[in-house]
């Protein structure tokens, strides 16, 4: 029994390090969004500011062509972390059925003791 206590806490410690990497790529994903907002506006202030919205165009702000870059590449990261997180969950998700397997073995071994004691009793 001994050793199923401890396959338990491993079946638990490898779930909650699934849903850690959840979380974790879920903030990612949030701080990548509200990034990807905020140099939207930017973009929008600066070529406002200079009255030039086309990036083809000769004088079109060296900030918002940088800002335009930077935002597509987080946008990139966001279509990747995307991909990563299903992957992710779907860890999760086989880490919860391990652990529940191992739990529903483990109560179902210990309620098979105790009737074995219940007629060793009798």
């Amino acid at each position: 029994m001994k050793s199923r206590d401890t396959l338990i806490r491993l079946k638990r410690f490898q779930l909650e390090e699934k849903r850690r990497r959840v979380r974790q790529i879920e903030m990612m994903l949030a701080e990548f969004t509200r990034m990807t907002a905020e140099l939207d506006r930017e973009i929008a202030n600066e070529e406002k500011r200079a009255g030039i919205a086309d990036p083809r165009h000769f004088a079109y702000p060296t900030y918002a062509r940088a800002a335009s870059a930077r935002r597509d590449n987080l946008k990139s990261s966001i279509a990747e972390l995307a991909g990563q997180i299903e992957e992710a969950k779907a860890a999760q998700e086989e880490a919860q059925a391990e652990l529940l397997k191992v739990e529903a073995i483990e109560t179902r071994d210990k309620t098979g003791e105790r009737g074995i004691e219940g007629l060793a009793r009798a």
